[in-house]
């Protein structure tokens, strides 16, 4: 990625200095009528034609004595492009936010009366979503006003997505259990698929014969479908990833991260922001 980068700043550079040259040669030629040639450097005279090679070659011989301007213009490219990530995520945030942060369909643990959300989008078969767990069941035991929104979102194949069939069907029908029903499946061990899914489900009281109709709803599929979806217009590609306040958390970065971003949406509820 880097790489390309460094190419596509190689190519802008030179386009940038051909363009200069010839802005130059044709300021010249309108301003005194002089032959329209353009000194770039002291040994590098350019007809109106913009001599690509010379060009190139005084740009690669700039940037390899000063690489250091490489990375800072690199830095710079990522910094725009992060930030306006930043700003489009923001604004899928602003436009969607009921189905972010209130689908019916979604698992909630907490405070369901919370009135400060965490939504983390995960897959039952992501290691760093198993690992993450602790995270969130820290978070909600120091935070008495915080829903922990869970979005299905199973993207590590069609075990995971079974999994979350099963899931989702479960919270239909015991809601109440929801909560004891993704901590164990996720904090099991092995891999998470349907029939260990149904084992968990049927040990925590429900009826087979219900929980198996319940999976055949067409509108489980369809709700997943709206995950991806959302994922998809909030760059979301893996898991864990968070929506905190208006700001789009990518992996699994720990408590500490994670609690300097519930302190900022407060800051924000009690000045405006």
């Amino acid at each position: 990625m880097k790489t390309a980068i460094l190419t596509a700043i190689c190519g802008v550079a030179v386009s940038a200095v051909m363009l200069g040259a010839g802005f130059l040669a044709g300021s010249s030629a309108r301003t005194d009528q002089m032959p329209r040639v353009v000194q770039v450097a002291d040994n590098a005279p350019l007809s109106s034609a913009a001599d690509k090679a010379a060009i190139e070659a005084i740009i690669h011989d700039y940037l390899v004595k000063n690489p250091e301007v490489m990375l800072e213009v690199q830095d710079a490219l990522e910094k725009k492009q992060g930030e306006a990530q930043r700003l489009a995520q923001g604004k899928v945030i602003q436009d969607s936010s009921k189905q972010i942060f209130d689908a019916s369909y979604d698992g909630i643990v907490g405070n369901p009366e919370g009135k400060i959300s965490i939504v983390e989008f995960f897959d039952y078969n992501c290691h760093f979503c198993k690992g993450a767990m602790t995270d969130m069941q820290a978070l909600v035991k120091e935070n008495k006003d915080l829903r922990f929104v869970l979005k299905e979102f199973p993207i590590l194949g069609e075990d995971s997505a079974k999994a979350s069939i099963v899931s989702m069907a479960f919270k239909k029908l015991m809601p109440q259990k929801y909560g004891d029903f993704h901590q164990e499946l996720l904090g099991g061990k092995g891999r998470a698929d349907e029939a260990k899914a149904i084992k968990i489900a049927l040990s925590l009281g429900a009826d087979e014969a219900a929980l198996r109709n319940e999976m055949k709803d067409p509108a489980i599929q369809q709700d997943i479908q709206s995950t991806y979806d959302l994922a998809n217009k909030l760059s979301i590609s893996g898991t864990p990833s968070y929506v905190i306040g208006d700001e789009v958390v990518f992996g699994a970065l720990g408590k500490k991260v994670l609690d300097e971003k519930l302190a900022n949406v407060r800051a924000c509820d009690h000045t405006a922001c």
